[in-house]
């Protein structure tokens, strides 16, 4: 089953990113990438993790622009995949790398740097 589920979420991203790019015609979605979609076991919902461009509000509205266009979406997915129950959309911005770079700068203000303020200090 595990398998099953990666290959439908492999192939919803896929689907998603085509229809994002080539079929929604609603401004306010701009140009998000689709980084991840996870499906549930009984493939009744998604969550389909997408990286935006732009300041907050851009990006809220972005938001916006995918929640109204999931039924579109959904529907297209519909008409071009061959499974019994297309999961239902929830758009999920994807947040991972400004959390990665959050941490990596805490990182780097704790520990001490490569060694250039310990050059020329004895112990």
């Amino acid at each position: 089953m595990a398998r099953r589920l990666a290959r439908v979420n492999s192939q919803l991203q896929r689907e998603i990113t085509r229809i994002l790019r080539s079929e929604v015609r609603d401004p306010r979605v701009g140009m998000p990438v689709v980084t991840e979609v996870r499906v549930t076991s009984d493939l009744s919902f998604a969550r389909v993790f997408v990286r935006l461009a732009g300041d907050g509000r851009e990006r809220d509205r972005a938001m916006k622009g995918l929640a109204a266009s999931a039924a579109f979406i959904r529907g297209s997915l519909g008409a071009e995949l061959h499974i019994r129950r297309v999961p239902e959309l929830r758009f999920v911005e994807d947040t991972s790398l400004e959390h990665a770079a959050r941490i990596e700068q805490i990182l780097k203000d704790v520990l001490p740097g490569d060694g250039a303020a310990g050059e020329g200090e004895e112990t």
